[in-house]
């Protein structure tokens, strides 16, 4: 690779976005805000995780991760520097209800009036995410989300927040993926709280729904006629190398775990007979999924988030065969290595995947779509005041192209956020993973645009990517 490679073809046509397509970029607030103990936050699982030795790498904390908390007036100078039109930010719970339910912190409010007033001085629309994995320690004391009372404070935090904001913020996601939440958090332990408790990871997928089905429906009756809703999901394409039963059938056990467990209960299909039948020997499903409950869980959104990164690839395998992590309890699938090229958390580039993504739930989802997260994490270093990040510039082309193609074939994708905004504190992985349009030294709290960001900010200034190449000139 050299430095001129992501020039040396530059398109002589351009694939225009449709007129009202949204730009912009996400973050998360445990993630960049720091302060962690700043004006009367309380302690979330993702404190408590990160202190605990060994399950973080470098022990690297959320403090104070990029400072956010003090430094969001230059931060959303950048997103106007880039003209972002959106920004999508998740509110931090904890730091609105310190213990998850009664006391509301006014000073923690009073930060995202000041965050969102900044973002529409700045003519920037807010999207506030209201869960980002950031649960209240003293919620998880009593069980977290494997506890059902968690979906019902859930909802009264959401009302409260809501109502709080609804003068100024439209756009509304509940919970940010809940399968991370829920088989990371709880099945395989790699993320907070750090079970490894595979009933609980099923229990707790099914009260995150619950939750967002309550938060929908103590936010909307109060809401104004222009408000919209969401969920947002990390959805993947499960890929095989070859198109026979033995494949498919591999295929569609990883889908149904990955995808359809979350995406046919929102639609109002219900759980997949398929995966309850094949889940079974973790308990009593019927125990927790309680009369109503799919109702709820199916109340009508305005658009889907979409969060996507890598394709899966799978095999069939030998019945007594158990893949690794979340998907342990699928019996007779391989999950296979990724190929070709791969980002710095060893996850493969498929655009392609993307594309067909996105055509499958034009298909199978009701509502439009919006790309709530999608970029690649890359070692990145500043050399004379600059961050030349080729690596990533040619996946967010690359992916901005798949989006446009599905959009060509009739799928309703009404914008894009690119993850991330800013360089920040990766989970689990600390400070060792690089997502940012902009770089942060954070020794010095620096921040520097990388070139990936100033190719995302030429797309935006021409709704449009080119038909090859990387640069707009």
């Amino acid at each position: 690779m050299t430095t001129t490679d992501p020039e040396a073809q530059v398109g002589q046509e351009l694939l225009r976005f449709p007129p009202d397509f949204v730009w912009g970029a996400a973050t998360a607030a445990f993630q960049i805000e720091g302060a962690t103990t700043a004006d009367g936050r309380g302690p979330s699982i993702w404190d408590t995780f990160a202190a605990t030795p060994g399950k973080v790498h470098g022990g690297d904390t959320g403090e104070p991760a990029c400072d956010h908390y003090h430094r969001y007036a230059s931060d959303v100078g950048l997103m106007a520097e880039l003209g972002l039109g959106a920004y999508r930010f998740s509110l931090a719970w904890p730091r609105i209800q310190p213990s998850g339910a009664g006391r509301v912190e006014p000073r923690g409010l009073a930060f995202y009036d000041r965050l969102v007033d900044e973002l529409l001085d700045r003519g920037i629309q807010p999207v506030a995410t209201l869960y980002h994995w950031d649960l209240p320690q003293e919620l998880e004391d009593h069980g977290g989300w494997r506890n059902r009372d968690t979906a019902y404070r859930f909802a009264d935090y959401a009302a409260l927040t809501h109502a709080h904001l609804a003068d100024r913020v439209q756009l509304w996601t509940t919970i940010n993926e809940p399968w991370c939440s829920a088989f990371l958090g709880y099945g395989n332990g790699i993320h907070a709280p750090g079970l490894v408790d595979p009933r609980g990871a099923l229990e707790a997928a099914h009260h995150l729904l619950l939750g967002h089905g309550l938060a929908m429906r103590a936010m909307r009756p109060s809401a104004p006629a222009d408000h919209r809703f969401s969920i947002v999901l990390n959805l993947c394409s499960v890929s095989v190398d070859q198109d026979d039963e033995a494949h498919r059938a591999a295929a569609h056990k990883v889908d149904g775990l990955q995808n359809r467990l979350f995406l046919d209960p929102l639609a109002g299909r219900g759980y997949p007979e398929d995966v309850v039948a094949r889940t079974a020997w973790l308990g009593d499903w019927q125990r927790v999924v309680r009369d109503g409950d799919l109702e709820v869980i199916a109340s009508p959104v305005d658009w889907m988030g979409v969060n996507y990164y890598s394709p899966t690839r799978v095999a069939p395998a030998p019945a007594d065969h158990v893949p690794d992590g979340p998907f342990a309890g699928l019996r007779g699938v391989a999950l296979l290595p990724p190929r070709g090229e791969l980002t710095g958390f060893g996850w493969e580039v498929d655009a392609r995947a993307f594309t067909e993504l996105l055509e499958r739930l034009g298909r199978d989802v009701a509502v439009p779509l919006v790309i709530t997260e999608n970029g690649s994490a890359f070692p990145d270093a500043v050399s004379d005041g600059e961050v030349v990040d080729l690596a990533r510039t040619r996946y967010l082309v690359d992916h901005l192209r798949a989006v446009h193609t599905a959009i060509s074939r009739g799928v309703d994708v009404r914008g894009y956020f690119a993850w991330s905004l800013l360089d920040n504190f990766e989970w689990a992985a600390g400070y060792s993973q690089r997502f940012g349009i902009v770089h942060v030294d954070y020794r010095t709290q620096a921040r520097t645009v990388k070139h990936s960001g100033r190719t995302l900010a030429r797309v935006i200034s021409r709704n449009a990517v080119p038909t090859s190449g990387y640069d707009l000139g």
